[in-house]
């Protein structure tokens, strides 16, 4: 990196995003004015379904997709001003494959450096670094397309890193993958800033990855961001201990009969015919002894610790996809 671009991306947040919005043709709105900043070796998360504007956001931030207004930069550059400075800094890992099949994973790596400028002798050191450290040093020689779909993911993101960027986008790293192979594919990303210190940003729908790799969270739900904060900040503002029961029949109206009589607040809320009211003032067992002196039937009724799909539905009303 230059002088120049050095000075630039050491000044202030590795991520800044103002107002960004995307607006696609007959007035789809996939952005709406959304705004947070990054701090540099930040793990940074969108956390949302499919549609809620994380893939938008990630294409803009990368100078796939041109803003319709607002701005975001990358290490102090313009993405849509200077987006060839905003690159040199960055890297992505797309959802969509992006290997030549064809080749060996080694020539995959090699073709990658080279579009990088990156020296043949820094990029075949780095190159053995990676393929140690993702555990590919054994099938770095064969065809891509005969590497199993974890190995292959593994690949990309190594591919990502041969140009050490100072910031990485993984969007939707861990989809369509096993269970098993994911949560490989999780541990070795929780292990890269302790190895690289870069700053990540994460776009997840699956609510454990945000919990277990985010330093903090930013919820999106149509294109706007409705919750921002740390996992552990998001869960206690349902407090302590969820209340969950199961009515037959208007869970609407039943809602309100136990807000009206003081044993549910106004962060409860109702996904079909479960309720769910969170616990502060009293203990769980009061409420439950008090809902049968209120006339209110319920079919089942459990306690439990709020999660990270407790904050969604809440905050969003729906529920996020598996």
């Amino acid at each position: 990196m230059s002088a120049r671009l050095r000075a630039v991306s050491d000044a202030g947040p590795a991520v800044e995003v103002r107002g960004l919005t995307k607006i696609y043709p007959g007035g789809v709105e996939a952005v709406r004015g959304i705004d947070f900043q990054v701090a540099p070796g930040e793990v940074f998360g969108l956390l949302g379904p499919n549609g809620a504007g994380k893939s938008t956001t990630i294409g803009m931030l990368t100078t796939t997709i041109k803003p319709t207004s607002g701005s975001a930069r990358l290490a102090g550059f313009d993405v849509a001003r200077d987006p060839l400075a905003a690159r040199s800094v960055s890297s992505v890992v797309f959802q969509e494959p992006v290997l030549d099949k064809a080749l060996t994973g080694q020539r995959n790596l090699d073709l990658h450096a080279r579009l990088w400028g990156i020296p043949a002798a820094t990029a075949a050191r780095k190159i053995d670094e990676l393929a140690g450290s993702f555990g590919l040093s054994e099938v770095i020689g064969r065809p891509a397309d005969s590497l199993s779909g974890g190995q292959r993911r593994r690949l990309e993101i190594a591919r990502a890193l041969v140009s050490e960027p100072r910031v990485l986008f993984l969007d939707e790293p861990t989809v369509g993958l096993d269970t098993r192979i994911r949560y490989e594919l999780l541990d070795l990303i929780s292990g890269l800033r302790g190895r690289t210190g870069m700053t990540t940003v994460l776009t997840t729908h699956y609510l454990d990855e945000a919990e277990r790799l985010c330093d903090r969270i930013a919820v999106m739900h149509q294109g706007t961001i409705v919750a921002l904060d740390r996992p552990a900040t998001l869960l206690t503002g349902l407090g302590a201990e969820l209340v969950e029961l199961r009515v037959h029949d208007d869970p609407a109206g039943v809602l309100a009969t136990m807000r009206a009589r003081g044993l549910a607040d106004g962060d409860a809320f109702a996904i079909g015919s479960t309720l769910t009211v969170p616990v502060r003032s009293r203990p769980a067992r009061d409420i439950i002894a008090a809902l049968a002196g209120s006339g209110i039937h319920a079919e089942a009724v459990t306690t439990r610790k709020p999660t990270l799909d407790d904050v969604y539905l809440r905050l969003t009303g729906s529920k996020l996809a598996a």
